[in-house]
């Protein structure tokens, strides 16, 4: 078993906004099929009910472009320029608001990123340090893009990375398996709820009944 620790450890929720879990949003619009990411929401549910409990600070990041879509970065393709067009994931946007069931608490952070990494030009960095974290618990979506890069960003930075297997999503089963074993091969470890709880004694945040409610 793995050790997670608790000491100088925030909780970083990874994109759990509803472009991402709703089709009627700008991605599913586009003819992506977000229903897969559906399976991080649980597990992401009780981890952060888990910190909380266990007085480990949890910071939300957003995946936002700046008004006028002008940080979105090269068009590569007619689907770049779709989105750029149907402002997806734009500011002002209802749909880059994190889900209701995660809903962050009166004082806690979120970081607003438009690129994969949490790290890469956000204020991410100067928070972490100013808490005193060394170490980061990952959850959120997508595991393969912007949980993968994100744990990548913190290894290289030595922080302590920890993922969590139970409270990520992919669209495929492929993608999420090679993101959770590049991330054990170098940059970090993946980890279970259960782990995490043992290591923080807290107890389960949330029952096997409301677990499969959320995923259904």
């Amino acid at each position: 078993m793995t050790t997670i620790p608790r000491e100088n450890t925030a909780v970083l929720v990874i994109d759990m906004q509803r472009a991402f879990f709703d089709n009627g949003d700008s991605l599913g619009r586009s003819g992506v099929d977000v229903t897969p990411l559906r399976a991080a929401i649980p597990g992401t549910k009780r981890l952060i009910a888990d910190a909380r409990a266990a007085g480990v600070p949890v910071i939300f990041t957003r995946y936002v472009y700046h008004e006028g879509m002008i940080d979105f970065g090269p068009i590569r393709g007619i689907k770049a320029q779709d989105r750029i067009s149907s402002n997806s994931l734009g500011a002002g946007e209802p749909e880059i608001e994190i889900i209701n069931e995660l809903a962050p608490l009166p004082g806690e952070i979120v970081i607003d990123k438009s690129r994969p990494s949490a790290f890469y030009g956000t204020r991410l960095e100067p928070v972490l340090t100013g808490l005193g974290i060394r170490n980061v618990v990952l959850c959120g979506v997508t595991t393969n893009i912007c949980v993968e890069t994100t744990a990548r960003d913190a290894g290289q930075r030595d922080y302590g990375t920890y993922v969590v297997r139970d409270a990520v999503a992919e669209f495929t089963a492929e993608r999420n398996h090679h993101a959770l074993f590049a991330i054990d091969w170098s940059f970090g470890q993946t980890v279970t709820l259960a782990e995490v709880e043992e290591s923080w004694d807290v107890e389960a945040a949330e029952s096997i009944e409301s677990i499969a409610y959320a995923v259904a």
